[in-house]
């Protein structure tokens, strides 16, 4: 009986040590549908592009008034920490204004902020009632262009997205970005 005891201690103590070693805590478990898209260099973007790679995902448009850019400035900072990291990490940014915003009007919005575009892949090309379930499905997000509007309501957060394109984490990306708990999510999600 004592013998039963002691493995059975021991079997409970090595499996709440492995739960605890690795993952996200409290990861958010939403799959990503599959798209393809264009990017900003008007090539086909697939979520086959980014599958087996850590990336980071928002929504955002050209022609934003509001929160767009400081977001972008953020992301082009998040950018900056993993390249001083070494951290091999992908950026998905999805116009909520499809319609308006080009291939070319992506490319010359993120050369504003000098993002690195070899890694930074900022899509369009589909139809806007596509990116408003795209969003709600694949992120749990809005994605509402009003009518006779040209400003788009749409989330702000930044979201962490595995290697198996699962949306893990999702993060402020408008104000008080905790750019460390995104570099040490991202580290965990690579197995540094």
């Amino acid at each position: 009986m004592r013998g039963l005891l002691v493995v059975i201690c021991s079997m409970i103590v090595i499996f709440l040590s492995a739960c605890g070693s690795e993952g996200i805590d409290d990861p958010l478990n939403y799959p990503v549908q599959k798209f393809t898209m264009t990017d900003q260099n008007n090539k086909e973007f697939a979520l086959e592009n980014v599958n087996g790679k850590v990336w980071i995902a928002n929504f955002i448009f050209t022609s934003c008034e509001t929160i767009c850019p400081p977001m972008t400035a953020n992301m082009k900072r998040l950018q900056d920490k993993f390249t001083a990291d070494g951290l091999d990490v992908e950026i998905v940014s999805f116009s909520v204004d499809p319609e308006v915003d080009t291939p070319s009007k992506l490319k010359g919005f993120i050369e504003k902020f000098q993002g690195e575009q070899s890694k930074w892949h900022l899509l369009t090309g589909y139809h806007q009632e596509f990116i408003n379930e795209f969003a709600k499905e694949s992120f749990h997000t809005i994605v509402d262009k009003p009518k006779n509007n040209t400003q788009v309501i749409h989330g702000t957060s930044f979201y962490l997205v595995d290697q198996d394109g699962i949306v893990q984490k999702s993060y402020s990306g408008v104000s008080d970005v905790p750019y460390d708990e995104v570099i040490a999510d991202v580290k965990t999600l690579l197995g540094e």
